[in-house]
């Protein structure tokens, strides 16, 4: 597969650009790392001064050397046991910003046409405040289990089942391109870490963010430096 840097920090490979936004009729963002600067798990637990512990756990599920990250998450938030809610709002409020051109590129999807879709191994906490705050259509993620204020250390299963890992993202894609009447090869898809490639492998477009080396190697679009609307530099 033929790679070519098109401008600085920004890496194609196994298509020639220009492609056309109008080709595209939905794009599907991870959160955590992607449309967010910071992982939410590992900012949680620092409230209980166990974030080096989370982190650690964290790191190696997105580099793809913990397979299972259903058991990964449940263990970390099995470490988030005791964090109120007031330092959920903490994290909220004074560490969660949304990355470069996160904004401006779902604004540029909007205003073809595009619908935007997040799905997210993270908590809905903050993935139903990203979702408001960018104007997103749909927005899945994990709930944790509050009690009283404080968290259980436990997750709620939802309607659609019990954690979003990469083969509930993958699913989540294809059933959202369904609902809308499109083809997967319609969608976008934009991750960093290994559990984004399930969905990332069914897009017509994948795109790593400042992603695992993993993810790097198998998108067909890696932006490695400047923001998330990057991307617009790949279409006529």
């Amino acid at each position: 597969m033929s790679t070519t840097e098109l401008s600085p920090g920004l890496v194609i490979q196994g298509f020639a650009p220009p492609l056309r936004l109008s080709d595209f009729k939905l794009i599907a963002f991870d959160m955590d790392s992607t449309l967010i600067n910071i992982e939410c798990v590992d900012e949680i637990a620092d409230a209980v001064g166990r974030k080096a512990q989370v982190a650690a756990i964290t790191e190696a599920t997105m580099r793809g050397e913990i397979a299972d990250f259903k058991e990964s998450l449940r263990q970390r938030v099995a470490l988030l046991k005791g964090v109120t809610l007031e330092s959920m709002e903490q994290v909220y409020h004074e560490r969660l910003q949304l990355n470069p051109g996160a904004a401006e590129l779902v604004a540029a999807c909007k205003a073809t046409g595009m619908k935007v879709l997040l799905v997210s191994g993270g908590f809905t906490f903050f993935a139903n405040r990203v979702q408001e705050r960018l104007g997103i259509d749909w927005a899945l993620s994990n709930q944790l289990e509050i009690e009283d204020g404080v968290l259980t250390g436990r997750m709620l299963d939802q309607p659609w089942g019990d954690i979003c890992d990469g083969a509930q993202k993958r699913k989540t894609l294809l059933g959202t391109c369904a609902q809308l009447g499109i083809q997967p090869s319609q969608a976008i898809a934009m991750g960093d870490g290994a559990n984004d490639l399930p969905m990332m492998g069914e897009a017509g477009l994948s795109v790593a963010y400042h992603a695992k080396p993993k993810v790097r190697e198998q998108a067909m679009v890696a932006i490695n430096t400047g923001g998330l609307d990057r991307l617009l530099e790949v279409f006529a």
